[in-house]
C-alpha cells in the first residue's frame, strides 16, 4: 500500500505535542451516538444518517419554502449537518486517541478510543447504519441522494485508526471483528446500491472520494476485488477522463469554488494513490499514453500552493483566504515523489484549521496514521 522513495518526515516528532494535546482534551469527552440528534426532516430512523445538500436553500417564493433552490457554493447555514458533524468529531477524537497511543502506549488512549468506535459503529441502540441512504436530502424534491455518500469521506482515517489499536487489550478480537463487519456491510452497500454506482460513475471528484472511501474499506476488510476495481477506475477513468493536459482537473475550475475545489480533488487522488500503490504496481509513477499522471497534476497546483496570489482564476465565492492548509496530496506526493518541497510546504501550512468548510474538506486529521 505505502509505497514510497527514500524522503522521510518525522511526525510523531513534529507532530507530537500538537497529538497530546488534542488527545488530552478528549479524554473527558463522552462518546457521540448518532441516535443523539433526531432529525426532524429525515425518512429514516433514529440510527440513520442524515444531512441535506450544502448548497441548497429555502425558497423564498413559496410559503413553506419548498422546495428547496440551489445557490452553488454557497452553504446553508441553516441545513441539517449534525450528523456529519458527529461523523467528523467521531474520526477527528478516535484519530486523535490512536495517534496519542501510538506515540505514548498508554492504554487510557485507546481504551477511550475503542469506546468511541463501540458506541457509535457498533451498539445497536446507538450505532449509525451502515449505509447512506438519507445523505445530502433536499427538502421537497428527495429524501437522499447518491452524492451523500462523499459525507462518510471523513471515517476513512477509522480503518487506520484500528490497526493501530490491534496491539491493545482494549480492542478485543470481538470488537474488532464487529467494526470489521461494519465496514464490510458498508462497503458492500455502496458498491451494490443505486446510490453508490451512480456515485462511482461521477465525472468529478465525487466519483473519485467513491474511491478512495471503496479502496480504504476495501483494504480494511480484505476485498482485493473492490481494489482491483479502484485500481482500473484510477487508470482508466480517473487520469484521461478528469485530468487535463496541464494537470489541472476542468470539472473542478468550472465550479464557484474553483481553488477549494481543485486542492479537495487533488487530495482525494493523493490519497487514491496512497492507498492503492504497491512496490509492484507504482501509481504515483504511472502516466497515460497522453503524459496524465499524478506528477503532472501535482506539477500544476503546487505554485498556486506555494502562493496563492500566482492562482490564475477569481478568488473562490466564499473561504477563499483559508486555503491552503495541511494538505495531504504534498505529504504523501512529496514522499512518494522523493520532492522535499512538498513536504517542506506542507510543514509550513495549518495542521488544525478552524473553519468549517476548510475543516469539512480536510479528510486527514492525524498524518501519523497514514505514514
Amino acid at each position: 500500500m505505502r509505497f514510497f522513495t527514500q524522503s522521510h518526515i518525522d511526525i510523531a516528532t513534529l507532530d507530537r505535542e500538537r497529538i497530546l494535546r488534542n488527545a488530552q482534551k478528549t479524554l473527558t469527552q463522552s462518546p457521540l451516538h448518532i441516535t443523539d440528534a433526531p432529525a426532524p426532516m429525515s425518512e429514516g430512523g433514529p440510527n440513520d444518517f442524515y444531512s441535506n445538500g450544502d448548497y441548497w436553500w429555502p425558497n423564498s417564493d413559496t410559503p413553506d419554502g419548498l422546495p428547496y433552490i440551489r445557490r452553488d457554493g454557497e452553504s446553508n447555514p441553516g441545513a441539517f449537518l449534525e450528523h456529519r458533524r458527529m461523523m467528523r468529531a467521531v474520526r477527528t477524537t478516535v484519530s486523535a486517541l490512536t495517534a496519542a497511543y501510538q506515540i505514548t502506549k498508554e492504554e487510557k488512549y485507546a481504551q477511550h478510543a475503542v469506546q468511541w468506535l463501540v458506541e457509535f459503529l457498533v451498539d445497536k441502540t446507538t450505532r449509525m447504519n451502515p449505509n447512506m441512504l438519507y445523505a445530502q436530502a433536499i427538502p421537497g424534491i428527495c429524501s437522499g441522494r447518491s452524492i451523500g455518500l462523499i459525507d462518510t469521506l471523513h471515517i476513512v482515517e477509522i480503518p487506520l485508526a484500528i490497526h493501530h489499536l490491534k496491539s491493545s487489550h482494549a480492542l478485543t478480537p470481538e470488537i474488532e471483528q464487529n467494526l470489521i463487519t461494519w465496514f464490510a456491510d458498508f462497503l458492500t452497500w455502496m458498491t451494490t446500491h443505486p446510490y453508490g454506482i451512480q456515485e462511482m460513475e461521477a465525472h468529478n471528484n465525487h466519483g473519485v472520494a467513491w474511491a478512495v472511501q471503496a479502496a480504504m474499506f476495501a483494504q480494511f476488510t480484505k476485498r482485493d476485488d473492490v481494489m482491483d476495481q479502484c485500481r482500473t477506475r484510477f487508470k482508466t477513468v480517473f487520469l484521461p477522463e478528469q485530468m487535463a493536459e496541464n494537470g489541472s482537473f476542468p470539472a473542478e475550475l468550472a465550479r464557484t469554488k474553483p481553488y477549494g475545489y481543485s486542492i479537495f480533488q487533488l487530495d482525494m487522488m493523493a490519497m487514491l494513490t496512497y492507498t492503492l500503490s504497491t512496490s509492484s504496481e507504482n501509481l504515483w509513477t504511472f502516466t497515460t499514453p497522453n503524459g496524465r499522471g499524478m506528477q503532472h497534476a501535482l506539477e500544476y497546483l503546487f505554485p498556486f500552493l506555494e502562493d496563492k496570489s500566482r492562482w490564475p482564476l477569481p478568488p473562490d465565492v466564499q473561504h477563499f483566504s483559508e486555503w491552503p492548509v495541511r494538505q495531504p496530496a504534498l505529504l504523501f506526493g512529496g514522499l512518494a515523489l522523493g520532492e522535499q518541497k512538498y513536504l517542506d510546504l506542507w510543514q509550513r501550512l495549518d495542521a488544525d484549521p478552524t473553519d468549517d468548510e476548510i475543516r469539512r474538506n480536510l479528510a486527514i486529521r492525524q498524518p501519523l496514521l497514514w505514514v
